[in-house]
């Protein structure tokens, strides 16, 4: 019984003299650790003992560093091994190579360097805030931007529209026997609709409207991004100013609404970019948009009139008469223009002869067109575009007195003002002037 004593007390003995030891190496440990390279250690008093082992873990630049494993080729206690991010990240592999004791001002430095590392790949994978913004704005088609107008409530316009010309005494009675036929009534409603967005401006807040702007500046640029709503952007496709809502007294949203039939219908888009480019020539220039507007006027005036009833009443549809009119005027205009070498000082006799035979050859100028488009189907050259000596004579259909008219008033036609084409009252039409 006494040698079980002994043999315990012998027991505990070495049980304490291994915590001992332990507890020295950690401290061994330690002190090599902190005279590695001059790095700074951080000890943790020991807390507790668990299994009579102690849970005591010396730290380095916040890394926690293991005792339990022994270097037998020079007796000390190695570090961890540890990922080279690890290393990275604390600073150590960086300190190991420079090889010297970090200055204060240096870990001031790296720790700035540090965080303008980490906010640059943070920016790297950062996405823009305004993505959708960024997307470009779809095109619209002539059916949906009409369709907008035929669901949206006009009846504070449609008060103030003036679809026909009121004749009294003489004048009602020669055009009652004489005139062109009255339009059907089941079209009636379809005419004022077409007055009412003639006084329509443009809306800033409407999404149909500025589609129509934007796809009206792309497919005559050809460029696929959109423009600012402002800008001189706008006078490189024909326009007086930054704005082109100033530039619709008159015609209202229609007359931008003539050119989007224009841009977008596939067989009428080739003329549309043929007259902008002429547009452009250096010598025959002329303001594509603001010509385009003035085109619009004149449909609307020819219509007013009663011009296109016959028409109308034919194919027992508005809109789509006098956008093929508001066409073969322009293409009209664009044949005298390029054929006969006119430049913006002949703008104003070449507005009036326009006016005055879309006036009097509504049905002649919608054949013109019919055949132009014809033509150009087949792939041949169509009649009036050549530039050649020959082309350059007056229109046959014009007939010799109109020839002859028009060379007797070339030098007075240069001296006509570019407003007021087709004489409508001021309250209704307004101005569209050439600056």
């Amino acid at each position: 019984m006494t040698s079980e004593v002994f043999r315990g007390q012998d027991q505990k003995q070495v049980q304490q003299t291994t915590l001992s030891h332990a507890m020295e190496e950690d401290i061994d440990v330690a002190s090599r650790i902190e005279g590695l390279n001059g790095l700074s250690r951080e000890c943790k008093p020991l807390e507790e003992i668990t299994n009579g082992h102690s849970n005591h873990k010396p730290i380095m630049n916040g890394l926690v560093i293991g005792h339990n494993v022994k270097d037998h080729t020079n007796g000390s206690a190695p570090l961890r091994s540890l990922p080279i991010s690890a290393l990275k990240q604390n600073g150590l592999l960086q300190t190991l190579a420079a090889g010297d004791q970090p200055k204060p001002e240096d870990d001031k430095e790296n720790v700035e360097l540090e965080k303008a590392r980490q906010e640059w790949e943070a920016l790297e994978h950062t996405q823009p805030a305004l993505t959708e913004d960024l997307n470009p704005t779809p095109l619209i088609s002539f059916n949906e931007a009409l369709q907008y107008f035929q669901t949206t409530d006009l009846g504070d316009l449609l008060k103030n529209i003036q679809p026909t010309i009121h004749r009294t005494g003489l004048a009602a009675i020669t055009h009652f026997l004489f005139g062109p036929p009255r339009l059907h009534r089941e079209l009636l409603e379809e005419r004022d609709l077409v007055f009412a967005i003639a006084q329509c401006p443009v809306d800033n807040s409407q999404t149909v409207h500025m589609r129509v702007l934007q796809t009206i500046y792309k497919k005559l640029i050809g460029s696929k991004l959109d423009c600012p709503r402002y800008g001189v952007h706008w006078e490189n496709i024909g326009f007086q100013g930054t704005d082109p809502a100033t530039d619709l007294r008159g015609t209202g949203f229609l007359g931008l609404m003539h050119t989007l039939y224009f841009v977008m219908d596939p067989e009428t888009l080739p003329l549309a970019r043929e007259i902008y480019k002429l547009s452009q020539h250096p010598t025959q220039n002329f303001p594509f948009s603001v010509m385009s507007i003035n085109m619009t006027r004149i449909a609307l005036q020819v219509l007013r009139e009663e011009a296109l009833s016959k028409e109308c009443n034919r194919r027992q549809q508005v809109v789509g008469v006098l956008n093929e009119f508001y066409v073969a005027t322009y293409l009209h205009l664009y044949q005298l223009w390029k054929t006969q070498q006119k430049t913006i000082a002949d703008s104003g006799f070449v507005l009036k002869e326009v006016e005055l035979f879309a006036k009097k050859n509504p049905k002649q100028m919608l054949r013109r067109l019919e055949v132009f488009l014809k033509e150009r189907r087949a792939g041949g050259i169509p009649r009036g575009t050549s530039p050649d000596p020959v082309a350059q004579q007056p229109s046959p259909s014009l007939g010799e007195r109109g020839a002859k008219a028009g060379t007797a008033q070339a030098r007075k036609g240069k001296e006509m003002h570019f407003t007021g084409v087709c004489d409508l009252p001021p309250d209704m039409e307004g101005e569209a002037r050439l600056i």
